[in-house]
C-alpha cells in the first residue's frame, strides 16, 4: 500500500512539474503613440519629462538601447507588429490607413493573437486599432466596395458605410477574442469606439475639428463625425479602464494576451487637469506624463490581481516623436533623444523608440541590452515562447528575442539586418554599425524631406552610428563598397519570401 501511495504521489509531483515548466506566461503588450526615445527619463535624464512608472518597469526588467519601429508612422509599424512583415510587403507599402479605412491584415493572415489564441490564451485589443475595418457598405454601394484596393490606398467616403453594422473584419478577424477601439488616429473621423466590432453609439454627431492651423500639434484633430458622448480628454482614461477590467476579468488558469495600443501622446495633446504644468516640456510634456500615469495603473492592476510574477510585460513605442526643432529650443527637451530627426523620418529619430521588458523570474531585473531589434520580432518571438513550429507562423521578417531576454544570447544571431520604411517610402538597412538610406533628405516630416539627386553626387547616405550616433556625417561617397554590400542585402530581403539568415 505504501509502495502504491509513493507512486502516485511520485506521480501527482511529475504531472505537476510538468504543467509548471509548461504554464505559459500572460503577456500584456503597452504600444505607446508617437513616443520618442527621450521622452522616457531613464533614457533621457536631462529631459524635462519624469515617468517614474515606466522608469521602474525598467528597473525590473531589460531595457533596449537599439530597438526600432519598422516604421516611421504609425498603421505600417502595427501591421509589422501584428504579422511578423515588413509593412512593405502589405497592400499599402506607403503612408497610413484613415478612421473609414478597409481592413490591411489579408484574409487568412496569422497573426500574434491568432497564434497565442491557439495555444489558449484570452485574446483582447484596447486602444487604438488603425488597421482598418470592414465596414460594410450600402446596398448602393456594393459593386464599388468590391474592388481589390477600395478603401486602402483611399478611405471609404462615410456616405457608402451602413453604420449600423457590424464590421466585418478587424480585431475579432485578427485572433482577439474581446475589443475595445478607436478605428485610427485621435486626430482622424470617426470619433467614435468599436466593442467587438460594432459601434457602441450611433455616429449621429459632428465635430468642426480643432486648432486646424496648428501644424498637427496641440489639441489638433480634424472634423468630421463622431457619437454624442465622445469626449477627447477622456480617451485614454476610457482604454485605462477596459484594459483593468480586462484584466480583473481573467482566470489563473488561463494564459492572457493584452494588447493595449494607446492613443496617445500622439496628438491632440490634451492632458486631463491632474497632468496639466506637470511636466517642463507643455502640454506635449504633460501628456507624455499622463501615459506614464496609466502604464502605472496596468502595472498596480497586476500586482493587485495577482499576475504580476506570470506575466511578460513589454512597453514600446510605434515610432518616434512628432518634435519639431523649435520645440526643442522652446523646451529645452529632446523628445529623440541624441538622434537625428523626429516621425516619419529614415534617421534614427524616426524610428529608434524606448524598449523594455519585465519577465519577473526570466528577464533579470535592472539589464541592459544592446541587441538591434525591431517590433516585427514579436511573432518568432511568441512562436519560441509557445513552442509552435508550424510552418504557418512563419514570416519574412520576425526573429525571435527570447534568447536575448532571457540572458543567453547578446544578440539576435540569425537576424541580417534591420529595415525601415519612412512616410515617404525611404527604404534604410542596418546592419552592425552600418546604415544606408535610399535616398537624400529626411524621408519624413523634417526638411528637407527629399533632395533630388544630381549627376555624380551620392545617391544615398552612409552613417556608422557607432561614431556617429547623430547621423552628422555621410560616408556614402567614401565607403563605396559597403554601399554596395547594404544594397544587395536590402534588395535580398525585398525580394525574398522567406527568412534572409545569418550574422549581423
Amino acid at each position: 500500500m505504501k509502495q502504491i501511495l509513493c507512486l502516485l504521489l511520485l506521480s501527482f509531483i511529475t504531472i505537476t512539474t510538468v504543467a509548471q515548466k509548461k504554464r505559459l506566461p500572460n503577456i500584456v503588450y503597452i504600444l505607446a503613440d508617437d513616443l520618442g526615445y527621450g521622452d522616457v527619463s531613464i533614457y533621457n535624464p536631462s529631459g524635462k519629462i519624469s515617468t517614474p512608472n515606466i522608469d521602474r518597469l525598467a528597473s525590473q526588467g531589460m531595457r533596449f538601447t537599439d530597438a526600432h519601429s519598422p516604421s516611421s508612422v504609425c498603421t505600417p509599424t502595427r501591421y509589422s507588429l501584428m504579422t511578423g512583415r515588413y509593412p512593405w510587403r502589405s497592400r499599402l507599402p506607403v503612408g497610413v490607413l484613415r478612421g473609414y479605412s478597409q481592413t490591411l491584415i489579408e484574409e487568412d493572415r496569422q497573426t500574434v493573437a491568432s497564434l497565442l489564441k491557439s495555444h489558449g490564451y484570452q485574446t483582447g485589443v484596447i486602444g487604438k486599432w488603425h488597421l482598418g475595418l470592414g465596414w460594410v457598405s450600402k446596398p448602393a454601394y456594393h459593386q464599388l466596395a468590391a474592388a481589390p484596393d477600395y478603401g486602402i490606398k483611399t478611405e471609404m467616403d462615410p456616405q457608402h458605410i451602413d453604420f449600423a453594422r457590424e464590421t466585418t473584419t478587424g480585431p475579432k478577424t485578427a485572433g482577439f477574442d474581446y475589443s475595445y477601439v478607436l478605428p485610427a488616429s485621435l486626430d482622424m473621423p470617426p470619433y467614435c469606439y468599436l466593442e467587438n466590432q460594432k459601434l457602441t453609439e450611433p455616429l449621429t454627431a459632428y465635430t468642426d475639428g480643432n486648432k486646424l492651423t496648428s501644424g498637427y500639434t496641440g489639441p489638433f484633430w480634424r472634423e468630421g463625425k463622431m457619437s454624442p458622448s465622445f469626449d477627447f480628454l477622456q480617451v485614454l482614461p476610457t482604454f485605462i479602464q477596459k484594459a483593468t477590467d480586462f484584466i480583473g476579468l481573467q482566470s489563473k488558469e488561463k494564459p492572457f494576451f493584452l494588447y493595449l495600443p494607446m492613443p496617445a501622446p500622439h496628438t491632440p495633446w490634451m492632458p486631463t487637469a491632474d497632468y496639466k504644468g506637470k511636466s517642463g516640456a507643455g502640454e506635449y510634456g504633460d501628456f507624455v506624463q499622463q501615459v506614464d500615469g496609466a502604464v502605472g495603473q496596468i502595472l498596480k492592476t497586476l500586482q493587485e490581481k495577482g499576475f504580476s510574477d506570470n506575466t511578460l510585460v513589454i512597453f514600446t513605442s510605434d515610432n518616434g516623436p512628432y518634435w519639431r526643432p523649435n520645440f526643442v529650443e522652446q523646451f529645452g527637451h529632446k523628445a529623440a533623444g541624441p538622434f537625428r530627426g523626429m516621425k516619419g523620418d529614415a534617421f534614427e529619430g524616426g524610428h529608434r523608440i524606448p524598449f523594455i521588458v519585465r519577465w519577473p523570474g526570466k528577464v533579470k531585473a535592472g539589464t541592459i541590452s544592446n541587441a538591434t531589434t525591431t517590433l516585427a520580432n514579436l511573432m518568432a518571438t511568441c512562436q519560441q515562447l509557445t513552442g509552435e513550429t508550424s510552418p504557418v507562423y512563419n514570416t519574412e521578417d520576425s526573429y525571435s528575442i527570447l534568447d536575448v531576454l532571457l540572458g543567453k544570447s547578446k544578440e539576435i544571431a540569425t537576424q541580417p539586418a534591420v529595415v525601415h520604411s519612412s512616410s515617404i517610402g525611404f527604404f534604410a538597412i542596418r546592419k552592425g554599425d552600418w546604415k544606408l538610406i535610399e535616398g537624400l533628405g529626411s524621408g519624413g516630416f523634417t526638411e528637407p524631406r527629399k533632395i533630388n539627386e544630381t549627376a555624380g553626387q551620392p545617391a544615398g547616405q552612409l552613417f556608422n552610428l557607432a561614431t556617429d550616433i547623430s547621423e552628422t556625417e555621410d560616408l556614402y561617397a567614401r565607403y563605396p563598397d559597403k554601399v554596395k554590400e547594404l544594397k544587395q542585402l536590402l534588395t535580398e530581403i525585398k525580394n525574398s519570401k522567406t527568412k534572409v539568415t545569418g550574422k549581423q
